[in-house]
């Protein structure tokens, strides 16, 4: 059962042995309590398990004629996979894949000044732009252009939306403990004098962290975990 941000701050309050606000309002240690949850997801993210990953099969197209896809949501952290929404045999789309190239690439350059291809075992090139989210949606080049409309189905990892004391915490691998040592850590900042947070709560913040992370780090034991070796698809 998820935890409510409410449930969070309350436990940290008794820790700072004030269970009725009086030094510490509610809305300060919901905004600390978040700040918390925001340093614990971009952890988790770079694990790469996918926890936060969605595919928006609905709003992103490549409009004929285009150099940009239009509809990419504002949320974008970081892009997964592009493929077209229907790739069944009888598609026109069948066999178009995207693939992600430096935009300065002489294959990019080059395929800039082709003029629009027909989307049926074609390969199109995508790069990058712009800051992403939360200041908004990244800008996505593409080339070369196609004939006609393709669908996309965007797979990507999303920034955390708005929260407040009544959300849920959105952290997987029972976060509860890390998250009340960080509040309680920057709450007791209001009373250092030095405005600094307390290192004794930081250290328990940290192994809590620490201990999130090991558990999250893989998400299935079917199949031991082995890298591909270079070439090794030509091995005899």
């Amino acid at each position: 059962m998820p935890t409510q941000i409410s449930a969070i701050t309350a436990k940290a309050r008794k820790r700072l042995i004030e269970d009725t606000a009086s030094f510490w309002t509610d809305n300060e240690l919901r905004d600390i309590c978040i700040d918390g949850i925001k340093d614990l997801w971009r952890d988790i993210v770079d694990l790469k398990q996918e926890h936060y990953l969605t595919t928006n099969t609905t709003d992103v197209s490549f409009p004929a004629s285009s150099t940009t896809l239009i509809g990419v949501p504002t949320d974008v952290h970081k892009i997964y996979m592009l493929e077209p929404v229907d790739t069944t045999s009888n598609s026109t789309n069948v066999g178009l894949t995207f693939q992600p190239l430096d935009y300065n690439h002489k294959d990019f350059i080059r395929a800039r000044t082709l003029d629009a291809i027909d989307p049926t075992n074609s390969s199109i090139w995508y790069s990058i732009r712009g800051a992403g989210a939360p200041v908004g949606a990244p800008e996505i080049r593409c080339a070369p252009k196609v004939n006609s409309a393709v669908s996309i189905a965007f797979t990507y990892v999303p920034t955390l939306g708005p929260m407040d004391s009544n959300s849920f915490v959105p952290i997987p691998g029972e976060a509860d403990n890390a998250l009340v040592a960080w509040t309680v850590a920057y709450a007791r900042a209001k009373e250092r004098e030095d405005r600094a947070p307390d290192q004794g709560w930081l250290a328990i913040y940290s192994t809590e962290k620490q201990h999130l992370l090991q558990s999250l780090g893989l998400r299935e034991y079917q199949e031991p975990s082995v890298a591909t070796a270079l070439f090794e698809e030509y091995w005899g």
